[in-house]
């Protein structure tokens, strides 16, 4: 072999040795990111959320409810969910986007940067804290959203880290837009009233479904609607295994329909529904009826269940004799 052919073999060979490095990086770095992604499912064990934060620094921990100043995850920060809720007389109503914007600017939120929701883990009924504003972040465009299963309580009793101190947070400029994907309005229901591609669902517990209890709405439930209680899907405050909530979907018998729509009092349970069924269930075409029957029973608009005005006092008045007996 002559010098002249020894050197363009050896330029050869490490033209190809570059190549290939370049190419191992690559699918290595790509590889590396798309784990992580997967890792960040909707709903998270506190183990698998520790884990994540030893090998992910670009999470941003929201804490959606209880005292985040007497103990939090390392690294979360404050959200207050009154923030992200409607008036007193509709809060199940979004606030405006204007006023969603300054939120989840004041937050540090971009689109890209991966959230997780830690609520208190008080009770089945405070995840409804986390899930609403998952909804909401989801249909402003974050791309990347987990829960963390039995919330706060839950990390607590795993034994991981708590701290004390606050986190400091570099506002962000990002405009979200709203997407309509996940929604459903009043107007939208009241037209397809009767439709069987319109699955009605409440989550409300039973007493409410059947009509002998009511709270910000009138008693009652929206027509055709069939009954699917939040709590269904927990064991104490943390949600069943992946199979169990199948299991449940499955023997709930309801009809098959193109859209499927969650709804409640205000949209804070109805909200847990829409999670089991569009993030973890992957329901197609499933919605929130965020001002749910507080907006709902405003108008003279179909309902079932009604009890007559008699009855409809007399469980006030037993509901009232009740919770002077439990004070």
């Amino acid at each position: 072999m002559t010098e002249k052919a020894a050197k363009i073999g050896i330029i050869r060979d490490m033209k190809r040795s570059f190549f290939i490095g370049l190419l191992t990086v690559f699918l290595l770095s790509s590889f590396g990111t798309r784990a992580a992604a997967e890792n960040l499912r909707p709903l998270l064990s506190p183990q698998t959320l520790a884990d994540l934060l030893e090998t992910r620094d670009d999470l941003r921990l929201l804490r959606i409810s209880g005292e985040h100043a007497a103990g939090h995850i390392p690294g979360s920060i404050p959200a207050d969910y009154a923030r992200f809720r409607g008036p007193s007389s509709n809060p199940g109503a979004l606030p405006s986007l204007e006023e969603l914007t300054d939120l989840v600017q004041s937050l540090g939120l971009t689109a890209t940067r991966p959230v997780v929701l830690v609520h208190d883990g008080a009770s089945p009924s405070d995840m409804g804290t986390a899930t609403r504003v998952y909804w909401t972040l989801k249909s402003l465009g974050v791309k990347e959203l987990a829960i963390l299963n039995g919330g706060f309580s839950a990390w607590q009793q795993a034994g991981l880290p708590v701290n004390m101190e606050p986190v400091p947070v570099a506002a962000s400029d990002w405009s979200p837009r709203w997407h309509d994907d996940w929604q459903i309005s009043t107007s939208q229901i009241n037209r397809r009233l009767g439709d069987p591609d319109l699955r009605l669902i409440d989550a409300r517990p039973d007493a409410f479904f059947a009509g002998s209890q009511s709270s910000i709405a009138r008693p009652g439930t929206i027509r055709g609607a069939k009954s699917l209680s939040f709590d269904r899907w927990f064991d104490g405050n943390r949600m069943k295994p992946a199979d169990e909530v199948q299991q449940i979907l499955a023997s709930s018998a309801l009809a098959d329909a193109d859209t499927t729509t969650s709804f409640c009092n205000s949209g804070h349970w109805a909200s847990i529904n829409w999670f089991v069924l569009s993030e973890l269930a992957q329901v197609p075409d499933t919605r929130l009826y965020a001002e749910s029957m507080a907006e709902w029973t405003q108008a003279n608009r179909a309902m079932d269940n009604q009890p007559s005005r008699v009855a409809h006092y007399w469980g006030m008045t037993m509901e009232w004799f009740d919770s002077l007996w439990q004070r």
